[in-house]
């Protein structure tokens, strides 16, 4: 492959355009710019990370409710891009911003404005012609704001080198980019740190050389074959070194003291996911409705000892201590290693992780103590039969132990619950109905409604899920001029099958759901946070205390066998085990006693598995795990 590009290339530029958010600075470019600063030493990287100057220019909490819809995110550039569908796009935004204050005060075109008066002052100051390559990083809410940036910056520097990269530029929504968008040169599929580098070896030194196909570039005549780009990643994480965040550093004081603020760190331990793998006859797991593990192929993660290094670095460097971890997924194996040695660096963190129900509470409680302070766990669903469908690999039982756990440690459990996936049934409705009284003691769950992901499984395989037909979203052919909606493979598809039956299908849930987080709130108003279901052990006996709206709390006391099995089963435990712990006692005393604890929604069964649901009241139940008192039981 040849490039009609010929002078030297000694300095590039990366570029990270709205709507990301803006309290955090892009790991994306960040982590390019350490890596070729590392390997090319001789190249000058610069990293513009503009988002956050439009949050200055609009306002942190403008912009913050624009960045938390894709649909309000991309109408803004949209007008931008296509002025002349200005009136159909607003409609678009007015539809999303119904819902927040902030929005609904400003005009659309008035915001638009302000938007491209930011975006020209950028533009304009940037002396373009400097440099030889300019590389955007298209992720979720990021792609009319770069498209546009491409256009605008083409038109004055056409023969500027355009590298685009990212979740949004995987090979499927490839195809026809180029003939759309011919202002682009490149585009990366798959992680960008060894295409990039091999593509800007070549454009130091073309020769009037054609570059030999490079993995994980798509060019306009690549994008056009049958045969799916391949990846070209790094076999080993210990290649990176820590993000360079010095550009968004510098952006951020150069804003008046009161638009300072204390930024997030976006760190990352692994790239891919350990529950999506390949498996015999190239047929691959993972949650049926994912498609955000496309631009990896496996799973790698840093070795501990690197991860906490680059943490320490970053954190003494930058003066901040919250941390975001991006993984998809948190690594079971080394999690509990990991955590461990942040705690003893002596630093009083704010982590952010996202994790599988299957973590064990173990892992949790060092994740806390570290200073884990809110998690997303890939809930999902409460019923079993609908994880099944989810091909999540976890039960309900396993998805509400977690979510206890989460209150036991303090850690913000802020999980989400699907709602109207192809193929559920009045089955898997009626289970999460049974299921959610069980949970009302615990942090609600976000409702958020199935979207069909291009590349997810789902997307792959319409017709096992019952899907007709799969086709872009609505949206796009209003944000896009009939000839681009046709051509593309945008990541947001929409789809023909039973969305009408399912809205109505859920409707109970969604009215469960609104009143879980209603009374959860009222419980938890007042100075004093205390947990929903608690107890207090008193050696031999033990009581239950059950908080209730616009009523006296409930208390239960159990003595003696009743309490230790209560207290055996604070993890989950099959019948069988329960029995063979207690010989003493009869199955047929065991039994009813287990039964009145699940009618009174202190216990959880599923199958034969039976799970205590009170959380402790005392702290040292959830500081001593490894020496609970008076039982040979531990809390996880």
């Amino acid at each position: 492959m040849k490039f009609k590009h010929t002078a030297p290339l000694e300095k590039i530029i990366l570029i990270s355009a709205p709507w990301p958010l803006y309290s955090r600075p892009s790991i994306q470019i960040g982590t390019l710019k350490s890596y070729l600063k590392k390997n090319l030493p001789d190249l000058t990287v610069h990293a513009h990370h503009f988002y956050l100057k439009v949050a200055e220019a609009i306002g942190y909490r403008r912009y913050q409710a624009i960045s938390e819809r894709t649909w309000l995110a991309e109408t803004i550039y949209a007008a931008l891009l296509y002025p002349e569908r200005l009136e159909h796009i607003e409609k678009i935004f007015y539809k999303q911003a119904a819902g927040k204050s902030l929005l609904r005060e400003i005009l659309f075109e008035t915001l638009t404005k302000q938007v491209q008066k930011v975006s020209e002052t950028f533009i304009h100051t940037i002396n373009w012609g400097g440099y030889g390559l300019a590389g955007f990083s298209i992720c979720l809410c990021q792609l009319t704001a770069s498209l546009y940036f491409i256009r605008q910056v083409k038109k004055q520097f056409p023969n500027l080198f355009i590298v685009v990269g990212g979740s949004m530029s995987t090979a499927d929504a490839t195809r026809n980019l180029f003939k759309i968008f011919p202002e682009i040169d490149v585009a990366i599929n798959g992680e960008g740190e060894l295409p990039l580098s091999r593509l800007i070896a070549y454009l130091k030194d073309p020769g009037g050389k054609e570059m030999p196909p490079v993995n994980g570039i798509i060019t306009s005549e690549s994008a056009e074959k049958e045969t799916p780009a391949a990846f070209h990643q790094m076999n080993e994480l210990s290649a990176l070194v820590p993000p360079d965040y010095d550009d968004y550093f510098e952006l951020l004081q150069s804003f008046g003291p009161e638009k300072t603020f204390f930024p997030t760190l976006p760190m990352e331990i692994s790239r891919g996911c350990w529950w999506r793998r390949k498996q015999k006859g190239e047929k691959s797991t993972g949650c049926a409705f994912c498609n955000l593990n496309l631009q990896w192929d496996g799973y790698r993660s840093k070795d501990p000892e690197q991860v906490v290094s680059e943490i320490d670095h970053l954190t003494t460097k930058h003066k901040t201590l919250s941390v975001a971890f991006m993984d998809n997924l948190l690594p079971l194996k080394t999690s509990r290693d990991i955590f461990n040695r942040l705690s003893r660096l002596g630093k009083d963190f704010r982590l952010f992780g996202e994790i599988r129900a299957t973590t064990p509470g173990s892992v949790l409680k060092a994740m806390q103590t570290a200073g884990m302070q809110e998690v997303q766990i890939g809930i999902e669903a409460l019923s079993t039969r609908l994880l099944k469908k989810l091909n999540k690999g976890t039960t309900t039982i396993q998805n509400i132990e977690i979510m206890k756990h989460c209150e036991i440690t303090g850690i913000a459990n802020s999980s989400n619950l699907i709602l109207y996936f192809p193929g559920s049934d009045q089955k898997d409705v009626d289970e999460t109905l049974r299921n959610l009284d069980f949970v009302l003691w615990f942090r609600p769950l976000k409702m958020v409604h199935f979207w069909l992901g291009l590349g997810s499984p789902v997307c792959q395989n319409p017709e096992t899920f019952g899907l007709r037909s799969v086709f872009n979203h609505r949206n796009y052919a209003v944000l896009f001029p009939p000839n681009v909606f046709k051509a593309m493979r945008f990541t947001i598809q929409s789809y023909r099958g039973d969305l009408g039956h399912q809205r109505k299908l859920w409707q109970p849930v969604k009215k469960k759901l609104a009143a879980w987080k209603k009374s959860y709130d009222e419980l938890h108003k007042g100075p004093k946070h205390e947990n929903i279901l608690t107890f207090r052990d008193g050696r031999n006996f033990m009581i239950i205390r059950q908080k209730r709206l616009n009523g006296r709390a409930l208390t239960h006391r159990l003595e003696g066998t009743s309490r230790a099995i209560y207290l055996f089963c604070l993890r989950h435990r099959s019948l069988k085990r329960i029995l063979a712990r207690f010989p003493s006692m009869a199955a047929d005393r065991i039994e009813p006693f287990l039964k009145i604890m699940v009618d009174k929604k202190l216990m959880f069964r599923e199958n034969d598995k039976y799970l205590s649901l009170a959380v402790p009241a005392s702290l040292h139940w959830s500081t001593s795990i490894s020496n609970p008192p008076n039982q040979n039981v531990n809390l996880f």
